[in-house]
């Protein structure tokens, strides 16, 4: 290899490893040690702390808790926050669609660690609907779209998130980890998740996911009154389904 190319190499695998540290620290949002760091990546802790004390100068890291532990910084999260507006933004004409075709509220989330990140939303309009906070937080495990985003993950990597989710929300147990893991292999064939008031007492959902242009996986979900929800449920389907290849279409 000549030197030019030693050089090119070796850059790439400084920033393969930079953004292998980002991406082990997103997913924790509370922080990690570097020694959590090293094992969650399998880097020497020396060549963690390297990495670490880089990207802390930078502003992507900063320090978590008097334990050492890190997490994102502004830096990152400022260009997170700009991608995930410009996504949000694309993909609002959609949702606004597909609410005034099924008269409810419709939902788009992301994935934060365990976590299923509400980003966006528009209200139904009947009298009585279901909404949830943009920016609030919902476990992986037992939502439609949490089971959704999970069906676009490797098997391996959905079980290491079920486990993560089911710690972070402590307050919704996970009942069967087999049925649930049986559940979702069923959601990447049909591309439907279902959430049968397992989140909320009376309240139901059907979720899909897909990948946006970023890598980022992403769930539209329709929430519903359980009652309504059960008479609506296979119209809900159909209309999921084509407002998630229409954006295929158009957009990916």
């Amino acid at each position: 290899m000549d030197p030019v190319q030693e050089r090119n190499s070796s850059g790439i695998q400084v920033i393969s490893r930079a953004a292998s540290v980002l991406n082990a620290v997103e997913q924790t949002p509370e922080g990690l040690s570097l020694g959590e760091i090293s094992r969650e990546i399998d880097l020497p802790r020396s060549t963690v702390q390297r990495i670490v004390a880089a990207l802390t100068d930078v502003g992507f890291l900063i320090a978590a808790s008097p334990t050492a532990k890190v997490k994102l910084g502004p830096a990152i999260l400022r260009l997170a926050a700009s991608t995930e507006t410009d996504v949000t933004k694309t993909l609002r004409p959609f949702l606004i669609n597909l609410s005034r075709e099924v008269q409810e509220t419709v939902d788009l989330s992301t994935q934060r660690g365990g976590s299923v990140l509400f980003v966006d939303q528009i209200q139904g309009k009947r009298r009585l609907v279901a909404v949830s906070a943009i920016g609030e937080r919902f476990p992986l495990h037992c939502t439609a779209n949490g089971k959704a985003i999970l069906s676009l993950l490797s098997p391996k990597d959905a079980d290491d998130a079920v486990t993560r989710s089911a710690r972070e929300h402590a307050d919704h147990p996970l009942q069967d980890r087999d049925k649930l893991l049986a559940e979702i292999e069923q959601v990447r064939q049909t591309g439907l998740a279902y959430d049968r008031e397992e989140m909320t007492p009376g309240i139901s959902a059907i979720g899909t996911a897909l990948t946006d242009p970023f890598g980022r996986v992403i769930a539209m979900t329709i929430p519903a009154p359980a009652e309504r929800f059960r008479r609506n449920h296979a119209s809900y389907a159909e209309k999921l389904l084509a407002c998630r290849a229409e954006i295929v279409k158009k957009l990916l």
